[in-house]
C-alpha cells in the first residue's frame, strides 16, 4: 500500500477524498503527460505518429477496463458530449420517450430534455424511494414507445449504485436503447458492458479514472454502431482521413467515426497512464478497498450520530458516501473539514466523501475523529 500511496503526492498535504468531484493526479500521470508537453516542445510533431500509437494503447487499456472490444472504443472531451452523441444520433419519432430518474446529474439531462422541442420526445422521470432507484419503477415507466433508458451507474447525490446489469436485460428484452453515465463508477468499481447489455457508456477520466479533465471513455456497443447516427461528422470521422483533399463521406467502420477530429493528446497521455494504473492494481481490488473504506467509514458516521444517506449493502453502492448533521450546515462541515485539511464537498442536504484507494483507514479515523459527537 506505501507504494501506491507513494504515487499520491496529494497525500502529503491532504486526506484527500473528493475523488467523486477532480482527483488529484498521480506520479505516473503527470510524468506522462509531462514527457508529451516536453516532446512537443522540443521536436514539435516530429513525433506525431508515436502519440497515435500512444492513443491507440490507451484505447486497448480503456476496452480491458470495459469488457469491450477496442473498435468499440472512442475519446471524447467529457462524460456530456458521449450523452449528447447517444441523445442526438437515435433516430426518434413524434411521441417516443425516454426513460431516466429524477436524481441524475444535469449532463444526463439537458441532452434529452432538448429532445422535446426538435422531436417531440417525452423524457419520463423515475422518482427515487429512500435514496434508492427501484429496477420495478423503471420497468413501470416504460411502454411501446420508449426509446431508450439513461441513467448513471453511480448517483452523484446519494451514492446509490444502480443494478445497470438488470435493467440492462430490461433494455435488451425491449430493443431499447441502454445509455450509461459511468463517471461515478469506472475505475472504482468493476463494470462489464456486455455483461450488462450496455449500448452506450461515456465517463469522463478525472474522477475515479484519476484522470486529468478533457479526456472521456465513449464506448457503443458494435452491435449498435450502424443504427447510431454520427450527428458530429468531422474530417477525422471518414476513411483515409489524412486524403484531405478526396473528398469520400464513408465513415470509419469502428467507434472511431465519432472521433470527429484531432485529439486531446496530453489528454490521452495522462488516460493512458491512469488506466494503467488501475489495471496493474486490479480494478477488483480496487472495488474491495473502497467498499471496505466506505463501510468503515458509514459505521463509524452512524456511531457519532449522523444520518447516513448512502445504501449500506455493498451491492447498492460504490465509493461515495453522503451524510447529514441535523446541527451543522454541510457549509460548516465542510470547512471544518478542510480547516483540517481533508478534503470533501458539499452536496444537497450533506457532505460527499469519496475515498479511493490509496486511501487508508487511519484517514478515515481522522476524519470521524474531526467531526462533532451529536
Amino acid at each position: 500500500m506505501d507504494n501506491w500511496r507513494a504515487e499520491f503526492p496529494v497525500t502529503e498535504n491532504y486526506i484527500y477524498m473528493n475523488h467523486a468531484g477532480v482527483a488529484p493526479l498521480s506520479c505516473r500521470v503527470r510524468d506522462a503527460m509531462t514527457a508529451f508537453v516536453e516532446d512537443a516542445t522540443v521536436h514539435g510533431a516530429v513525433h506525431v505518429e508515436i502519440w497515435a500509437e500512444m492513443a491507440e494503447e490507451c484505447r486497448v487499456a480503456a476496452a480491458r477496463l470495459l469488457n469491450a472490444d477496442a473498435a468499440e472504443i472512442a475519446f471524447m472531451k467529457n462524460t456530456t458530449q458521449g450523452i449528447l452523441l447517444a441523445a442526438n444520433g437515435i433516430d426518434w419519432g413524434a411521441g417516443d420517450n425516454v426513460v431516466t430518474t429524477a436524481v441524475e446529474f444535469p449532463a444526463n439531462v439537458y441532452p434529452w430534455w432538448s429532445l422535446k422541442e426538435r422531436y417531440g420526445v417525452e423524457t419520463r422521470m423515475v422518482p427515487e424511494r429512500a435514496g434508492c432507484i427501484d429496477v420495478a419503477d423503471i420497468a413501470d415507466a416504460i411502454d411501446a414507445r420508449t426509446r431508450a433508458v439513461t441513467i448513471s451507474h453511480v448517483e452523484f447525490a446519494s451514492g446509490f449504485r444502480n443494478d445497470i446489469q438488470a435493467i440492462g436485460e430490461l433494455c435488451r428484452a425491449r430493443d431499447i436503447w441502454f445509455v450509461v453515465d459511468a463517471i461515478q463508477s469506472l475505475g472504482a468499481i468493476e463494470v462489464d458492458v456486455k455483461a450488462a447489455h450496455v449500448d452506450i457508456l461515456a465517463a469522463d477520466g478525472h474522477k475515479w479514472l484519476l484522470a486529468p479533465e478533457g479526456a472521456a471513455i465513449f464506448y457503443c456497443a458494435a452491435e449498435k454502431l450502424e443504427r447510431l447516427i454520427n450527428t458530429n461528422v468531422g474530417w477525422a470521422s471518414v476513411v483515409n482521413p489524412r486524403d484531405f483533399l478526396n473528398y469520400e463521406l464513408t465513415q470509419k467502420p469502428d467507434a472511431t467515426r465519432f472521433e470527429e477530429g484531432s485529439y486531446n493528446s496530453v489528454g490521452l497521455y495522462g488516460l493512458r497512464a491512469a488506466v494503467a494504473l488501475l489495471l496493474d492494481v486490479g480494478i477488483a481490488n480496487v472495488e474491495e478497498r473502497v467498499l471496505g473504506l466506505t463501510a468503515r467509514l458509514m459505521a463509524g458516521l452512524e456511531a457519532k450520530g449522523y444520518r447516513v444517506i448512502t445504501p449500506k449493502a455493498d451491492g447498492s453502492r460504490a465509493g461515495i458516501v453522503i451524510f447529514e448533521s441535523p446541527r451543522h450546515s454541510p457549509a460548516e462541515m465542510e470547512a471544518l473539514l478542510r480547516n483540517e485539511r481533508i478534503i470533501t464537498a458539499a452536496r444537497g442536504s450533506g457532505i460527499r466523501v469519496s475515498p479511493h484507494f490509496y486511501n487508508t483507514a487511519l484517514e478515515i479515523d481522522r476524519l470521524l475523529e474531526v467531526l462533532p459527537v451529536l
